[in-house]
């Protein structure tokens, strides 16, 4: 019985060390070549390019919009980037690389779009993680760097640009649901009360039980944070969950507050400050393995380009989204998105194994 989880957190936990481990033994099972993972980053393009365009027709045509930007978007920016960091190491290999570089950049440019229409946050996210990957990408392969005033100044401009178009867009379709003026000002409209009562109810280990929705709370692990509802069906799990009409008062920390709010609310600012050093850590971890990967294939191995490419785009993606979910919005980590976050924080802390295996 010890090993049921009896709370939110513990149910995090463990599915997290079962995707540890998974992973893992996936890594290690199936050949990490550099061919292969292209293939795979490229599959999984095209795949997120159409489920993308599928959901963003659907807002035109007003009915089954599935949201899929946040739980599969930090996986999309996975793909993509290890496409684009698999392409200088086949261009040493001496492959021609122009048009398969054409293709990638025609998925960014479709997701970009159609992931854009769906959520601001997206927008921001997918941005922030290209902007990431790229400087990883020029980092491990001694480029020169992408940080110049000209392009720091084309990027701002590239944002203003696409948000400014989406304002004008809803403008002259009369659908809001695609300004994001409006996402402002619900912002400045729900986003203050939330944040006072977040404030004056979060304690070390949890919340004042009595500024929950629930009348049992234990002021810890109310349901705030949680993995997917359909994962906790499941398992048969006793969990408080929201649905239906709760949704709304979920949605007061869920998607109004950046996530160290909705943390630290739901299991503490313990719990929060765990949190910030683990994310931490796989970030360090990520870089730290991203120079030995360097070092060995400048001294001629090969051995490890698959790998190579993979842990940029995993870092990249992991890091994208920790940033934008812990300090923007609570949804780009929660729920499904939540499992996408320990997904991918295992497909970076995992290249530990796979170095001491060799």
């Amino acid at each position: 019985m010890a090993l049921i989880a009896q709370n939110h957190l513990q149910f995090i936990i463990e599915i997290g060390i079962i995707l540890y481990i998974g992973i893992i033994f996936l890594l290690n099972l199936f050949p990490m070549t550099l061919s292969a993972v292209l293939f795979v980053a490229l599959g999984l393009g095209i795949g997120f390019t159409v489920l993308f365009g599928i959901d963003a027709l659907y807002l035109f045509l007003a009915f089954g919009q599935n949201e899929f930007t946040h739980p599969f978007g930090p996986i999309a920016l996975l793909a993509v980037i290890t496409a684009l960091a698999a392409l200088p190491m086949m261009k040493d290999s001496g492959v021609e690389i122009g048009k398969l570089k054409g293709f990638i950049y025609l998925i960014i440019v479709a997701i970009t779009i159609f992931g854009g229409l769906m959520h601001r946050s997206f927008l921001l996210l997918w941005l922030l993680g290209l902007l990431i990957g790229v400087f990883l990408i020029s980092k491990s392969f001694r480029q020169k760097s992408i940080f110049t005033v000209k392009r720091i100044i084309l990027m701002v401009a590239a944002g203003l640009a696409g948000f400014g178009a989406l304002e004008l867009l809803s403008q002259v379709l009369q659908m809001p649901i695609f300004s994001p003026l409006l996402r402002i000002l619900r912002l400045e409209t729900f986003a203050t009360p939330s944040l006072n009562m977040v404030i004056n109810n979060t304690t070390l280990l949890g919340h004042e039980p009595e500024s929950a929705y629930w009348a049992t709370s234990t002021g810890f692990a109310d349901g705030y944070i949680s993995l997917p509802m359909s994962l906790l069906l499941l398992f048969g799990l006793p969990f408080p969950v929201f649905f239906g009409i709760l949704v709304n008062r979920k949605d007061t920390i869920d998607y109004m507050l950046p996530g160290i709010f909705g943390w630290s609310y739901d299991f503490g600012y313990l719990t929060l400050i765990m949190l910030l050093i683990w994310c931490a850590s796989i970030i360090f971890i990520g870089l730290k393995m991203l120079h030995i990967y360097r070092e060995r294939r400048e001294n001629g191995d090969k051995k490890y380009l698959g790998r190579e490419a993979l842990l940029i785009g995993s870092l990249g993606a992991f890091t994208a989204q920790a940033l934008i979910g812990l300090f923007l919005i609570n949804r780009s980590m929660n729920g499904t998105a939540l499992l996408t976050f320990i997904f991918l924080s295992a497909m970076v802390a995992s290249h530990i194994v796979l170095l001491k295996k060799d």
